[in-house]
C-alpha cells in the first residue's frame, strides 16, 4: 500500500467545512452583483412613470398646444406649421383651384335660408300654397345646379390631379373628392386652410 502525504491533510479538515464547502459552491450569492451595484450607483429608474395622472396631464397639455399652433397656422396661411394632412402637395393643388373658381355651393347656405324666411313670409302673408311651393321648387333648383357644379369641377380637377400627380392622390384613402366638394360649398372668407391669395383667378400651375 501507497504512502500519500496528503491524505493525512484531506483527512484533518473538519466535516463541517467540508459539508458547506460541497453545499454552497457559490459563496456570497446574496449580495449585489457588480452589474447591479453600477444600476444602483446609476440611479436607473423603472420606465413606468411613477405618477401616471401627472404624465397623462402633461401629454394632454403638449397634444393641445400642438393642435392650437396648426388651427392657428391654417387661420393665418402658415404651411410651415399647419398640420401634416394639410401640406400634402396634392391637397394644396385641390385648396388653389378650388379658390381660384366661382363655386355656386359657397352660397347655397346663406341662399337657402333666405329662401326659407321668404317661404314663410309669403305663405303666412298670402295663405297661398303655390307661393310655398314655388320658393321650395327654387331651393332644390339651386341645389341641383350646386350638385352638377361640383360634378363638373371634380371631373376637370381629378384630370389634373393625375396628370401632375399620378393615381394616388385620388384613391379612396386619399379622400381628396370630398375634400374638394367641402371646400367649394363653404364661403370663401370661411376657409380653413386660409386661401393663399385673397382674389379669385389664381389657378394653380399644371
Amino acid at each position: 500500500m501507497t504512502w500519500n502525504p496528503f491524505k493525512k491533510k484531506e483527512a484533518q479538515v473538519p466535516v463541517e467545512q467540508a459539508e458547506e464547502k460541497n453545499t454552497n459552491p457559490s459563496a456570497g450569492k446574496g449580495r449585489p452583483t457588480p452589474k447591479m451595484k453600477k444600476a444602483q450607483a446609476a440611479g436607473i429608474r423603472p420606465l413606468v412613470p411613477t405618477d401616471r395622472k401627472a404624465s397623462a396631464k402633461a401629454a394632454k397639455a403638449r397634444m393641445r398646444e400642438r393642435e392650437n399652433r396648426e388651427y392657428a397656422a391654417m387661420q393665418s396661411g402658415d404651411l410651415n406649421n399647419m398640420p401634416k394632412s394639410e401640406r400634402l402637395p396634392w391637397r394644396i393643388y385641390i385648396r388653389d383651384y378650388v379658390d381660384a373658381r366661382f363655386n355656386l355651393g359657397e352660397w347655397f347656405i346663406p341662399v337657402a335660408f333666405a329662401i326659407l324666411i321668404v317661404s314663410m313670409f309669403v305663405t303666412s302673408a298670402s295663405q297661398n300654397a303655390w307661393a310655398s311651393i314655388i320658393m321650395m321648387t327654387l331651393m332644390y333648383g339651386y341645389l341641383i345646379a350646386v350638385v352638377i357644379d361640383v360634378w363638373l369641377m371634380w371631373r376637370k380637377l381629378k384630370a389634373k390631379l393625375i396628370t401632375k400627380y399620378g393615381e394616388a392622390s385620388v384613391a379612396k384613402g386619399s379622400r381628396s373628392f370630398s375634400y374638394a366638394w367641402s371646400r367649394s360649398i363653404q364661403m370663401r372668407r370661411w376657409r380653413l386652410p386660409k386661401p393663399r391669395y385673397d382674389k379669385r383667378g389664381h389657378w394653380p400651375e399644371d
